[in-house]
């Protein structure tokens, strides 16, 4: 793998790290509206959206940077010969299936693939566990 694609798999990471620790750790967000006199939050609402968001794009753009070096994904156990634009597509869209916890098994990972997935489910099981414990945090506060 060359050096800028290092770089920029590197700074992904660190994008969506941050943005996963800023969220479980209470960071400032930016939005204000919020419910009153309800345990559900508009605020964090948003912010576990743009989290998503973050990692679906950010885990799909590795996969696709990877795509250029091996194969990463593979389609109905055979490799496929796609354009660009189609390895695009199939790396956001295994991304938030991954993500998301649906895995139709449509699309598989290969090498280096299987243990970015892992990490990528790992943050998919953690992530509601966090809105959960953020919206108790909150409510404790208010109280």
């Amino acid at each position: 793998m060359d050096t800028i694609s290092a770089l920029l798999i590197a700074l992904i990471c660190f994008i969506i790290m941050k943005s996963i620790l800023e969220f479980i750790t209470g960071g400032k967000v930016r939005f204000s509206m919020e419910m009153k006199e309800s345990r559900f939050s508009i605020e964090i609402f948003y912010t576990l959206l743009v989290i998503y968001s973050i990692v679906i794009i950010g885990f799909g753009l590795i996969y696709f940077i990877l795509s250029f070096h091996q194969v990463v994904l593979i389609e109905y156990e055979e490799y496929r010969d796609v354009s660009v634009l189609g390895t695009f597509i199939h790396s956001f869209y295994f991304s938030g299936v991954t993500l998301l916890t649906i895995g139709y098994g449509d699309i598989t990972p290969v090498g280096i693939g299987r243990l970015v997935v892992l990490i990528q489910a790992l943050i998919g099981y953690i992530l509601p566990t966090a809105f959960v414990l953020r919206i108790v945090q909150t409510s404790n506060e208010g109280s």
